[in-house]
């Protein structure tokens, strides 16, 4: 019953948002299948002067992202609809069954999956942004700095760029090896505790026993840790960066921003920092700060 009751919450509160938008369309799409599942994202649309410009919204909460969360994070995103564009909320595989490199590679391929469809969506295949909060703006992070590897396959959507032209993210952990202060990587029983550890759980397929097995040589799990740091992903040809981050952030350290806004600006990439006065680890938007991420978009998707 119980299971039952959430499930009808869940479609109730998806009702309401479509009767209160109803100059929008909302759908949901399968971008890609792993593992035999469905990856899916709802695309929503504005049916009156559409900018023709995407946005990527990552759907994710310690590196969890699940259909319950949707509503929650597309309400908080109809500014940008509002505004002209068309967002796609994206939902990724969670930890613990996937770690963060596997999450990664799900945003990408949305990415790929909306270029490629471009057309028939009516967006801008060469100007897509990106945003997400906390986990989701790691993941953002990680796909806005990655070099754009493309896959030898025979599925045409995996030879298409994945890179995208914008960024605006809230709070986002940059780097596992300096968390807070340098040299003090984020410490496994706090992830722990703070039901995370999955996300840094990193496997690799065994040759010999056909099994995906754990990564325990520590030598290894900190060459990942850093490579799965936007800090160390930082480059000239980097995209426009915007960060919003409160300066009473219990979870995500402050620290976390200055020091890749430093390495931004080291690298000569278009970047901004907006630090919320006793801002904690997530706010309510206010309309200053949504005036300044659509105008971000408007500027660097043109």
């Amino acid at each position: 019953m119980k299971f039952f009751l959430s499930v009808s919450i869940i479609f109730f509160s998806l009702h309401l948002f479509a009767q209160e938008n109803a100059t929008y369309t909302s759908t949901e799409v399968i971008y890609g299948r792993k593992d035999g599942m469905a990856l899916t994202m709802f695309k929503v649309t504005p049916k009156q002067n559409p900018k023709s410009k995407a946005i990527v919204s990552v759907i994710s909460g310690n590196w969890n992202s699940n259909f319950s969360m949707s509503s929650r994070y597309m309400m908080r995103a109809m500014y940008l609809v509002n505004n002209g564009f068309t967002v796609f909320f994206v939902m990724h595989g969670s930890q613990p069954r996937y770690a963060i490199n596997d999450e990664i590679a799900d945003i990408k391929r949305a990415v790929r999956f909306i270029r490629y469809n471009a057309k028939e969506y009516g967006v801008d295949a060469e100007h897509i942004g990106i945003s997400g909060s906390s986990s989701g703006g790691h993941l953002s992070l990680m796909v806005s700095l990655s070099d754009d590897k493309r896959k030898v396959s025979a599925d045409p959507i995996d030879k298409v760029s994945s890179r995208v032209q914008a960024a605006a993210v809230f709070f986002p952990p940059t780097d596992f090896m300096n968390w807070g202060t340098n040299n003090t990587p984020m410490n496994m029983q706090a992830l722990k505790r703070a039901g995370v550890a999955g996300a840094f759980d990193f496997k690799i397929l065994s040759d010999s026993t056909g099994l995906y097995e754990h990564i325990k040589d520590e030598a290894t799990l900190k060459m990942m840790a850093m490579e799965n740091s936007p800090i160390n992903n930082v480059s000239t040809d980097d995209p426009p960066i915007l960060i919003l981050h409160g300066n009473a952030d219990p979870v995500v350290p402050l620290q976390q921003s200055e020091s890749i806004i430093k390495k931004l600006k080291e690298a000569n990439v278009k970047n901004e920092l907006i630090v919320k006065p006793d801002g904690k680890h997530g706010w309510p938007n206010d309309k200053n700060e949504e005036e300044k991420i659509i105008k971000w978009f408007v500027e660097n998707l043109k």
